[in-house]
């Protein structure tokens, strides 16, 4: 999914930046259309004046002319009078594409061709010596009232469209440039989150995969480091284990031996020997079901086991065991008689259970031993009269060498909690545990039928 967004990242920062510079394009073009139009238009507001300028150049030269007969200002009208072609040219080719500028430019074109007629016949009329004061003054309301008002009627018509389309452009040209400036800007900034969060993803995913290395690497240590203590309890377990067997195995003969001929009360040392060696093995046994544990190389091989038989086995082997006297009242609840398990982890299950419940019990105390067997699951309950466990200890007991605060002188290691749950994980089942401290513990175990491989 994070790749997934990181190549969308980029997909759209790429799509984003393409849109921008579309629109930028578009932006920069309509700018540049509006330019051009804005100088067109100015160009021709220029050329209508000088048109203007002229037409009053050329009347003020034929007027200084007729006055005063100076051929310099016969000179300077028929300059003027060339020069407005040219002009009227230019404005053909700027309006070439305004059918109403078209229209009043052919309507100037006329007018200053009327003009121009009437212009020249006031100069011959000059030249020929009968061009009188009324002909003057009837020339001169001809052209000055009708002409000139008309000519400049059409060069104000045709200079306030321009004025007009001026100012459209400039509107247009200002809102593309503010336009384009938003967009670039708005864009820049979408473009910059985007990229940050792909940064921010990548970033992500690196640190992940470093974390992941580093895990990796102290699982592949771990894992050396679990093999290397497996090799080496069981190297030592295979080494203590015979001392310990001809130990116990000893003593065992010589309680045989001397019970006969000495008091039982003188043998206690015998006992204490005894007890030791039990202890010391079954530590042994502890610590390398954990470490196999640890290891991953604790076995599970679930079986179908006739669950009656195998607690009364227990029963006895734990009572043989226990020098203590207690009775361990077993009952059997449930419609099922068999369950799916592994024999040798649910052994060591119960008989910690069962050896803890003893060991932390006064003599001649009950212990309660009962089985529910069900198709869904089945469940043991082992309830003790001991000395209980206190509540703030209780969170910790499934620890290696975690003990209750109340245990005083009782001897034991606090890893048999530890060995129950490595071999309760395996069975895919849970151990809960209620106790009142001086009034006793209950443990309940739960495996269920449903996993059977």
């Amino acid at each position: 999914m994070e790749r997934k967004w990181i190549v969308g990242g980029f997909g759209l920062t790429v799509l984003l930046t393409g849109i921008i510079s579309f629109i930028s394009y578009q932006n920069a073009t309509s700018v540049a259309e509006s330019t051009s139009k804005l100088k067109r238009t100015h160009e021709v507001l220029e050329t209508l004046i000088d048109v203007l300028a002229t037409l009053n150049d050329a009347e003020s030269g034929r007027r200084g002319y007729i006055l005063s007969g100076d051929k310099s200002e016969l000179k300077r009208y028929n300059l003027a009078i060339q020069s407005i072609d040219p002009k009227l040219y230019k404005l053909r080719k700027f309006v070439d594409k305004n059918p109403n500028q078209q229209q009043r430019l052919a309507k100037l074109e006329s007018l200053l061709d009327k003009r121009l007629v009437l212009s020249q016949q006031s100069i011959s009329l000059f030249q020929k010596g009968k061009f009188s004061p009324a002909t003057q003054n009837s020339l001169a309301n001809t052209l000055s009232k009708r002409n000139l008002h008309n000519i400049q009627q059409v060069i104000d018509r045709m200079q306030l469209e321009e004025e007009q389309a001026l100012e459209v452009w400039v509107k247009e040209s200002k809102s593309s440039i503010q336009s384009r400036m938003l967009i670039e800007i708005i864009g820049t900034f979408v473009t910059f989150v985007i990229l940050f969060g792909v940064y921010a993803q990548l970033y992500r995913q690196m640190m992940k995969r470093q974390q992941a290395e580093i895990l990796q690497r102290q699982l592949l240590q771990e894992k050396e480091l679990g093999e290397l203590k497996l090799q080496f309890f069981s190297m030592a377990s295979h080494e203590f284990r015979t001392p310990l067997s001809v130990i116990l195995g000893s003593s065992q003969l010589l309680e045989e031996t001397l019970q006969s001929h000495i008091e039982k009360q003188k043998l206690k040392n015998l006992y204490r020997i005894q007890s030791s060696a039990r202890l010391m093995a079954q530590l042994l046994s502890d610590i390398l079901t954990l470490a196999r544990a640890e290891a991953g190389r604790l076995e599970y091989k679930p079986e179908l086991v006739e669950m009656q038989t195998f607690c009364l086995n227990l029963i006895e082997d734990i009572q043989t065991l226990s020098k203590d006297r207690h009775s361990i009242s077993f009952d059997q609840q449930g419609s099922s008689t068999h369950a799916w398990v592994d024999e040798k982890l649910l052994y060591s299950i119960l008989s910690n259970l069962l050896s803890n419940a003893i060991k932390y019990s006064s003599e001649r105390k009950n212990i309660y031993f009962t089985l529910k067997s069900e198709p869904e699951a089945v469940t043991f309950y082992i309830r003790d009269e001991g000395i209980g466990i206190p509540k703030e200890t209780i969170t910790q007991l499934y620890e290696p060498f975690q003990r209750g605060n109340n245990v005083r002188g009782i001897l034991g290691t606090g890893l048999g909690l530890a060995v129950v749950k490595k071999c309760l994980d395996l069975h895919q089942g849970k151990i809960t545990v209620e106790s009142v401290v001086g009034v006793g513990t209950t443990f309940t175990v739960i495996i269920p039928q449903n996993m059977r491989s």
